[in-house]
């Protein structure tokens, strides 16, 4: 194992074929929302981030959540990968070749995760209900939605293939509309999408279909990200999910990411670590989060539960997955130095995704290439980044210091 952690022995910077392109070593960012849009597009900040993860070294980076259609919008500074947009993109994507990176973008839809004066309509998920998370009332999708929005998964990949994508993540977890289909806790349908497990997955299959068809087309990666489990009682487990994810591989992706957790119900589990839940509420805007602001503020500590960080906190669970699956996998999860990725890629993955660690620093990668196998992220895990993400943009503390105020310092450092 030891000698595995050299840089002779390591497979982190062997080339990797995602489809048609050649990843120069096996690290991707990972798709955490930057929240650096305006109205729904790119801006400037958005593509010199990117653009600074991929001169850092990065195999492939990877915007996150775009919508695939003006319904599944939750933030104004989140992207709704529309033709108008393409032209920005385009120069982003440009941008990142230029420093001999990949791009990629994550496509997706918040579903019952929205609001009507983001998604310009009332807001749908898999069932009729109430997400408390949001707040708002959702109906559930009709029938005929549910073809209309698979086949908005397909156009989104024909057109971040137009923008100068080399790859789409298809957002299957978190709890967003995909994962609100599969999982019994937001699933209570009495249709054919509704019940069992080979109902729930018929809306993900029908995107999919969509999504490898237009990928054929254009040449395009194609990546899913998949909850191994949503990590509360009540909603998918393990055996389940590997049921679900052998489904995923029939439609010959180029990689499943394996994730855990559910935003709307266990955040944390996503990212692991101990949100700063004052800091949290200080950013969050008087209108239209008001409610939402006293609620976090008073209660924050209580609602949200909380995990202490340890690196590699995805991984004993994706061996299982490693065990039963025979295509390429995706390791996310905890990644801050260079002896977690070579346990990671030991262990059997293909890849590694990363966020937190180029939050910190944009250049991780590169030092990781010219360091050792003790080599680490400077990031201490106060998730400062995830507090903010939200209302502002996403940065670490470490990286703003001189901007944050004394009385957010004081939460922060208790957590440290």
């Amino acid at each position: 194992m030891e000698e595995k952690t050299t840089k002779e022995g390591s497979k982190l910077f062997t080339p990797y074929k995602l489809g048609k392109v050649t990843l120069r070593n096996r690290t991707i960012r990972s798709a955490a929302f930057e929240s650096m849009g305006k109205d729904f597009g790119p801006t400037q900040k958005l593509k010199d981030y990117h653009v600074s993860v991929a001169r850092g070294g990065i195999g492939m980076t990877t915007l996150a959540y775009a919508s695939v259609n003006r319904s599944g919008i939750s933030f104004n500074t989140q992207l709704w990968l529309r033709d108008e947009i393409v032209p920005a993109l385009k120069d982003i994507t440009d941008a990142i070749h230029d420093e001999g990176a990949a791009a990629g973008i994550q496509i997706g839809h918040c579903g019952n995760m929205t609001h009507w004066f983001t998604a310009g309509c009332f807001p749908v998920g898999a069932s009729t209900g109430f997400n408390l998370y949001s707040p708002t009332f959702v109906r559930g999708m009709r029938r005929s939605e549910c073809t209309e929005f698979a086949k908005d998964f397909g156009k989104a990949v024909l057109t971040a293939h137009e923008a100068g994508f080399d790859s789409v993540e298809v957002h299957a977890g978190h709890g967003y509309l995909i994962s609100q289909f599969l999982s019994p806790y937001t699933n209570h349908r009495r249709d054919e999408f509704g019940g069992s497990l080979e109902n729930r997955m018929r809306f993900m299959k029908m995107c999919l279909e969509e999504v490898r068809e237009a990928a054929e087309k254009c040449g395009m990666a194609v990546l899913v990200k998949h909850n191994m489990e949503d990590s509360f009682k009540g909603g998918i487990e393990i055996p389940e999910s590997i049921e679900i994810a052998r489904e995923i591989e029939k439609y010959n992706v180029d990689g499943i990411v394996l994730t855990s957790g559910f935003v709307s119900k266990a955040p944390m589990a996503v990212m692991r670590g101990r949100i700063p839940t004052k800091t949290m509420s200080y950013y969050m805007p008087w209108w239209p989060s008001l409610p939402q602001k006293i609620v976090v503020n008073l209660f924050g500590d209580m609602m949200i539960k909380q995990y202490d960080f340890e690196e590699c906190f995805f991984l004993e669970n994706a061996k299982k997955f490693r065990a039963e699956l025979k295509g390429p996998l995706v390791y996310v999860g905890g990644l801050v130095s260079r002896e977690g990725i070579d346990k990671v890629l030991d262990a059997g993955f293909e890849m590694v995704q990363m966020a937190r660690a180029l939050v910190n620093d944009p250049a991780f990668v590169n030092k990781l290439k010219d360091g050792d196998a003790s080599t680490r992220s400077g990031c201490d895990h106060r998730d400062y980044c995830i507090a903010r993400m939200y209302s502002l943009d996403m940065q670490c503390c470490h990286n703003c210091a001189d901007k944050i105020p004394a009385k957010l310092w004081k939460e922060l450092n208790k957590i440290k």
